[in-house]
């Protein structure tokens, strides 16, 4: 088999760039280990917060119109410090998309939703071949071999593989790694009162408590603790998980239910080295894994994607070999500095707020009271976060 690129990894990222370069012609094989019928359909609990640049890509692509309706508009952000069964302090960061030119300030979509759209589309290209439960046992520059001893040639391979990405282990590419020691436990809850678009970001001693806006009166949760404390809860009943989330909740939305699974994530810091090789470039978790405290992940993943597609298409267009080195590198060079920026801004974050120092609180509560004094200010964090 024989492709313009090769891209190895079903996830979201690779779909999303898949189509991107269908779309200008090129002929993609897209690998993905899991088998078709295990991407299921039914609401288990994971979403995604899709800033505006997001949605102006899905939006290039076609695609944002079969999610429009589906998708719940976050209209305000709220930000505070605060402990669990005492709520927020005193002062708190009030984000309106009223604040900027481009409202609403993002989506959340379902993953069963965007996954859903994804596939069909995929489905529906051709220039798009997709290979589902497969996996590769062998890689070279412009060349893999699959478990079952067949074999695929490209002019370039895109790893959006994850943190554990195979394609940058088998290119000789490192990782810089750090343990935050925490876990994200994720669900999704059903609540009396509705939330108003109005997402929430309360920052406790273990970690930050999201609370973001689903359609209906439901709400996503990515909940952050300790490792050891969260393998505990994690383990609990249902009952017994609401009763200790329901102090960190508080009773603003009135009595919440659990609805959908429950997952828990290890988190950590996860740079590569190098986003190419040889012929081989990286895409969003196989380049970078930075903490969810600012819920940027896979949106700085979609820009990853689309650079690459627009570094490629432009290069296609001059007639260059789109896995040359010198092409790589435009993509490299534009995306590094974004993504190790956000990535230490992340952690810098976590660091200052994922503690019950009282110097450092009584120092979080000023600055959150003086950035929401200074609309200038506050305008340039809500146009950061769209």
């Amino acid at each position: 088999m024989k492709q313009d690129v090769l891209i190895v990894g079903g996830g979201l990222n690779g779909p999303l760039l898949a189509l991107a370069l269908a779309q200008s012609g090129l002929h993609v094989l897209l690998v993905d280990k899991r088998e078709k019928a295990a991407l299921g359909d039914t609401f288990d609990g994971r979403s995604y917060a899709l800033a505006l640049a997001s949605v102006r890509m899905l939006q290039a692509l076609g695609l944002w119109h079969a999610l429009q309706e589906t998708s719940q508009p976050i209209q305000e952000i709220i930000a505070a410090d605060g402990r669990a069964g005492d709520g927020p302090g005193p002062f708190w960061l009030h984000f309106q998309s009223d604040d900027i030119e481009e409202s609403p300030m993002g989506y959340m979509v379902e993953d069963r939703v965007l996954r859903s759209v994804l596939l069909q589309a995929l489905d529906q290209s051709d220039h798009v071949t997709v290979r589902y439960g497969t996996s590769i046992t062998q890689q070279s520059p412009g060349q893999v071999v699959f478990f079952d001893g067949t074999s695929a040639q490209a002019q370039l391979i895109v790893g959006c593989d994850g943190r554990q990405s195979g394609v940058a282990a088998r290119a000789g590419i490192k990782r810089v790694v750090k343990d935050y020691g925490q876990t994200a436990l994720v669900c999704a809850v059903e609540h009396e009162r509705p939330h108003h678009g109005i997402a929430h970001q309360v920052f406790m001693p273990p970690g930050p408590l999201a609370i973001l806006p689903l359609l209906g009166n439901r709400s996503s949760i990515v909940w952050t603790e300790r490792w050891d404390t969260a393998d505990s809860i994690q383990a609990l009943s249902d009952h017994d998980y609401l009763t200790v989330l329901k102090p960190r909740f508080g009773n603003f939305l009135g009595e919440i239910s659990l609805i959908g699974q429950r997952y828990s994530y290890p988190l950590s810091l996860s740079l590569a080295e190098h986003y190419i090789a040889p012929r081989v470039a990286l895409v969003g978790d196989a380049a970078h894994g930075i903490h969810p405290i600012a819920g940027q992940g896979l949106n700085l993943g979609l820009r990853d994607s689309a650079a690459l597609a627009q570094v490629i298409v432009e290069a296609r267009t001059r007639g260059e070999d789109i896995g040359a080195h010198d092409v790589l590198k435009r993509y490299e060079q534009w995306r590094r500095f974004d993504a190790v920026s956000l990535a230490f801004g992340t952690d810098t974050i976590n660091r200052l707020y994922s503690n019950d120092s009282a110097v450092l609180r009584g120092l979080r509560t000023l600055g959150m009271g003086a950035v929401q004094a200074l609309p200038g200010l506050r305008r340039r964090f809500i146009r950061e976060a769209a």
